[in-house]
């Protein structure tokens, strides 16, 4: 069966388009028809991570308003995967340009014909974040181990489940192993506790992502990086749940770590009481 990911977080600049574009490069990787749809309607930057930014025609939009022959028509095959493709987004529209409608129906043709389709939604909780997430089976939240990454990304996950997306997983980018020892960052398990949700992948700080990003290139296909390696381990476990999960190591003690977990708790709770 097809499966339609939302790929989303609470704030921008977290590595969503990146994850985005190397989950898909590696299901393309095994043998899986994968669209990728760039949702981030203005801010179009999926096309440019897979280097794909010169041969864009029609974009998302242009398919939902019938300006070409449908969605095939806007598609680009990705030069190296035979069985990858992008749907680009608009750069010169704006979020409302697409209604919900319009992505729900677009996903049902699309799970037609594709293995996995991964959408890359826009940063944050606006308009464009719900039309992107209407049509997804599962949601797939970017976080890095910063304190107001995972604030964001708690607050996405109320927004899904009030939506009825109940089947949400998280990836945590960018951790550095040696600031967690020194309480210095947020552990796994710090954020797992906040969240309560499960932990697909754990991304490490690599220098080569911006290196392969630059060149159009998903990291993935680096069998020397560190983040490529995680990416292939996380992308093994999304097409196989039962594929067993390697956790990092880490030390809990840290005062550091502990003072921000309670200043992040008191300050959740002061936003809940406001809310109220």
């Amino acid at each position: 069966m097809s499966k339609v990911f939302v790929v989303t977080s609470g704030k921008g600049g977290v590595g969503k388009t990146t994850a985005t574009a190397n989950l898909g490069a590696g299901l393309a990787s095994i043998g899986k028809r994968v669209v990728l749809v760039d949702a981030d309607i203005g801010l179009r930057n999926l096309d440019l991570l897979l280097g794909l930014e010169n041969r864009i025609v029609f974009d998302l939009v242009d398919v939902l308003d019938k300006k070409c022959r449908g969605y095939k028509q806007a598609l680009i095959r990705d030069k190296r995967f035979e069985s990858l493709f992008l749907l680009p987004a608009a750069q010169s529209k704006n979020k409302d340009a697409v209604k919900a409608e319009q992505m729900k129906e677009l996903m049902d043709e699309l799970r037609k014909e594709f293995d996995y389709v991964l959408i890359d939604c826009p940063a944050g909780i606006e308009g464009g974040f719900r039309n992107a997430i209407i049509g997804a089976d599962e949601a797939i939240i970017i976080t890095n181990p910063e304190i107001s990454a995972v604030r964001d990304a708690d607050r996405v996950v109320g927004i899904l489940e009030s939506e009825n997306k109940s089947k949400i997983s998280l990836i945590v980018n960018r951790l550095r192993s040696e600031l967690v020892k020194k309480g210095q960052m947020l552990s796994i398990d710090d954020i797992r506790g906040i969240l309560s949700i499960d932990v697909l992948g754990v991304v490490p700080e690599d220098h080569k992502i911006l290196f392969h990003s630059n060149k159009g290139e998903p990291v993935i296909l680096d069998k020397f990086s560190p983040a490529g390696d995680a990416y292939r381990k996380i992308v093994k476990r999304l097409h196989d749940p039962g594929e067993p999960h390697e956790e990092i190591k880490q030390s809990k003690n840290g005062g550091l770590r502990s003072f921000l977990l309670k200043l992040m708790r008191s300050t959740m709770e002061k936003l809940e009481k406001g809310a109220s």
